[in-house]
């Protein structure tokens, strides 16, 4: 059952009104970036927080965080709109959103290009929605139920999925179901450390905590930022519906202190362990170091700024694109779609089949975004490659498919695996975490595949150990 069309429509109309403004602006390209900056929040506002809003009635809204409504449309358009306003202000002339050389900025091209990709992201954005808002149901179906205790199979579940994924390490024919495994450990263990605080089972909170710290450290170590910013945003979802005054309270400190500290510890990291070969651990001291001298200060201020402007945000790349196609370069039609089919085709099924990376990146050393001297992947996310595929067309047909897959693949998980906490939480949130930010075509939907394979066989699986028992 959905919500009542009439309700539905009125929302949907609602959604679109920030993209017709800005597009009706567009001659004031400063005016029309803001008007569409502003129009994504206006977004979030009507799809989670007003009365409009049409989430399922099968639990209390706030405890559906992790549903793709919330969960999904916050990152993925959080990450495509809300974090440019730093690079227009950079363009703008201004450094940390105080006045250093606005005095001598001027409307240029690139001034307009960057509103006219401000105003894709928000077409994206609103399609997004417009998907996901289609698929929600009222009382989302529920085909199986779990005969087993919370606890226990979330432990269970965290210890097999990761053993599971080590073993994959010596078979390269099934690796492709490593990450996804060693996603569903990491859900468990930090719901198991929610779980835990609120049930007060401390045996569960150290369990949790254990695994769960153990892998934030990892991933801190590993030099990359997004590993790191995602396990974050991953603990915040799930404590908000038991500690929503707590969470609103520690998350502005709590991301200026992220922002702050990592991305010059991520840097410090890949030079002393990429580049000068050091251990992790060495490489750890050494960027924790960094931030006690206070010769660095200038340091970490400079990395924070390059940080925010250049690779939070990825707009930059996106008017890279806009510049060159279609003036420049024709549209690239089914071209980036056919390779997208391609890549689904297993390499032990054909031996020829190109490097799917190499694909991927073509289109960037094409537009002149990256050297191809240079060992940088800057790959393209969906709403760049909507646009190179067809336009702004592209990006709403794009970006409505992708609005509908991801919350009909969510329905399903929630169907085969006992509802939302199961089904939502663990199984699709950690099988389709590329949902979640997005990935160029070729890889997004090959993820996409073999994720619904391995939910089909974890589905099984737990049905053949009666853990799932048919409800009708």
């Amino acid at each position: 059952m959905h919500y009542p069309y009439n309700l539905s429509k009125k929302l949907i109309v609602l959604l679109y009104i920030p993209w017709i403004i800005s597009e009706l602006i567009s001659y004031h390209p400063v005016l029309s970036y803001f008007v569409a900056w502003l129009g994504s929040f206006f977004i979030f506002y009507l799809t989670i927080a007003s009365p409009l809003n049409q989430f399922s009635a099968d639990l209390p809204k706030q405890q559906q965080s992790m549903r793709p409504i919330v969960l999904i449309q916050l990152i993925f358009a959080g990450f495509m709109c809300s974090t440019s306003i730093f690079y227009f202000f950079d363009h703008l002339g201004y450094e940390y959103l105080t006045d250093i050389n606005a005095q001598s900025f001027q409307i240029s091209e690139q001034t307009a290009r960057i509103a006219k990709c401000q105003r894709l992201a928000l077409l994206g954005h609103t399609a997004l929605s417009t998907g996901i808002l289609s698929m929600t149901k009222y009382f989302p179906p529920v085909k199986y139920g779990i005969a087993a205790a919370q606890i226990p199979l979330l432990i269970k579940l965290c210890i097999l999925t990761y053993l599971a994924a080590s073993s994959l390490v010596l078979i390269p024919e099934l690796i492709q179901f490593k990450q996804p495994l060693l996603n569903i450990a990491l859900s468990c263990s930090a719901y198991l450390f929610i779980l835990g605080i609120t049930g007060k089972h401390r045996l569960c909170v150290l369990f949790g905590i254990t695994t769960f710290g153990l892998n934030i450290i990892s991933a801190a170590l590993s030099g990359f930022k997004e590993a790191v910013i995602l396990n974050v945003i991953l603990t915040t979802f799930l404590a908000y519906p038991y500690f929503k005054r707590t969470v609103l309270v520690l998350s502005v400190p709590g991301i200026y202190i992220l922002l702050y500290v990592l991305p010059t510890f991520t840097a410090v990291i890949r030079n002393q362990s990429w580049i000068k070969k050091k251990t992790r651990e060495q490489a750890g001291v050494e960027a924790y170091q960094t931030f006690f001298g206070e010769h660095n200060e200038y340091q970490i201020i400079s990395n924070n700024w390059e940080f925010l402007t250049n690779r939070f945000s990825e707009i930059g790349m996106f008017t890279v694109y806009v510049k060159q196609v279609p003036s420049h370069y024709p549209y690239y039609g089914l071209q980036i779609i056919e390779n997208s089919i391609a890549a689904l085709v297993p390499r032990a099924l054909w031996h020829e089949k190109p490097n799917t990376e190499r694909l991927a990146m073509e289109r960037v050393y094409k537009a002149g975004v990256a050297n191809r001297a240079s060992s940088v992947s800057a790959k393209t996310r969906p709403v760049v490659d909507a646009y190179l595929t067809a336009g702004p067309i592209g990006v709403f047909i794009a970006m409505l498919i992708y609005g509908i897959l991801t919350q009909s693949i969510c329905n399903k998980a929630e169907q085969l695996f006992g509802g939302y906490d199961l089904g939502c939480i663990i199984i699709f949130n950690s099988l389709f975490q590329s949902l979640w930010r997005g990935n160029t075509f070729e890889f997004l939907l090959n993820n996409i595949l073999y994720s619904y394979i391995l939910m089909m066989i974890i589905h099984w699986i737990l049905r053949r150990t009666k853990i799932l028992i048919p409800l009708y």
